[in-house]
């Protein structure tokens, strides 16, 4: 596909997604799911549009690379660069951007991509980061982990434990508190999140909060959710299987925490958590799961809710002025999260 041609693509969706809600509704026909809410009509349309074109997981990884960072850079918003973009490199290949406002006092966010541990990259979510240093104030470093199948389970947790040690090390070089980073991801990325954070509990220093944007949480059980959104357009359960396929070496046991954080055996003083969820989200319960987990060991959990939204929102804020005002609500509740820290539970 031309570059002018992705334009024109870009634009014709973009129009479409500004029809009237009316209209949109008798476009689309909005679902509703189990619990009755019923889908946005912006998304609906936009799950329409996903239905009638391939699926990726019937790609070899390298093509479905290419075809999903083009989605990105069609569905993502243009948002405007910030004063600093710097590429750092983490050590031994791992690189990461750093994004800036010049207001690192407001605290570092570490930052990891979603993508099922196969797609994604931090070129494809740079405007959800640039979204987050615009609207909290804070540094953002976006993490380019290793992905499978090249690098399986546990090479994403290696080197989300070598970009935090990063972090610390050169925070005050950046004029950021290192006892003010914020660790957040979106899907894999949040599975990533939660598990660094359990390795990190009892250190020295620990993230001060913790966002797990629709994360992967327990690979080991399929719950309700999974069952009735197992043909999203936005993430079926045919897509979750190829990533799975991918990610983890054969062998690998489901329960293990670092696989599925739901199953670690106590999870009593990790950082406060945002869990992010969507009403039409296979991975709802995983992150509803995770928040009454860590609610029951006495970390606080803000869980925020968006009932007519589907997997990966954050990176549909072009197309989908409901999920651009979602991910302003989330981005709005981390700047909170940076404003006032939560007492942490003890162990």
């Amino acid at each position: 596909m031309t570059a002018a041609r992705r334009r024109l693509q870009r634009a014709l969706v973009i129009a479409l997604s500004r029809t009237p809600p009316p209209l949109l509704k008798l476009l689309a026909r909005p679902p509703v799911n189990n619990a009755g809410d019923r889908m946005a009509p912006d998304v609906a349309l936009l799950m329409k549009l996903t239905e009638a074109g391939g699926d990726y997981s019937d790609l070899p990884v390298a093509t479905a690379r290419e075809v999903t960072e083009r989605d990105a850079a069609l569905f993502a918003d243009r948002i405007a660069p910030c004063p600093v973009e710097q590429d750092v490199d983490l050590g031994d290949g791992l690189r990461a951007t750093r994004y800036s406002r010049g207001t690192p006092d407001r605290g570092l966010i570490l930052f990891f991509h979603g993508g099922g541990f196969v797609l994604g990259s931090r070129a494809s979510y740079a405007a959800p980061a640039r979204m987050l240093v615009q609207g909290t104030g804070a540094d953002v470093l976006s993490v380019e982990y290793r992905l499978a199948p090249e690098h399986s389970f546990p090479a994403a947790h290696d080197d989300a434990l070598a970009a935090w040690r990063y972090a610390v090390d050169h925070a005050a070089e950046w004029g950021a508190d290192p006892r003010r980073i914020v660790v957040a991801g979106e899907s894999a990325g949040g599975n990533i999140a939660a598990v660094l954070c359990q390795h990190l509990r009892g250190q020295a220093v620990q993230p001060m909060a913790q966002v797990l944007i629709q994360p992967v949480t327990d690979i080991s059980e399929q719950r309700p959710s999974q069952h009735e959104f197992a043909g999203s357009p936005a993430l079926s359960a045919k897509q979750i299987a190829w990533f799975m396929n991918h990610y983890l070496p054969d062998g690998t046991d489901h329960l293990d925490p670092r696989v599925s954080p739901l199953r670690a055996g106590d999870l009593a003083g990790l950082p406060p958590a945002i869990v992010a969820v969507a009403g039409f989200d296979p991975l709802r319960d995983d992150g509803l799961a995770y928040a009454a987990a860590l609610t029951a060991n006495g970390v606080p959990a803000e869980v925020i809710h968006e009932p007519e939204l589907v997997h990966g929102y954050i990176a549909f804020t072009a197309i989908s002025p409901s999920s651009r005002r979602a991910t302003r609500r989330l981005v709005r509740a981390i700047s909170s999260a940076l404003t006032s820290t939560p007492e942490r539970s003890t162990s």
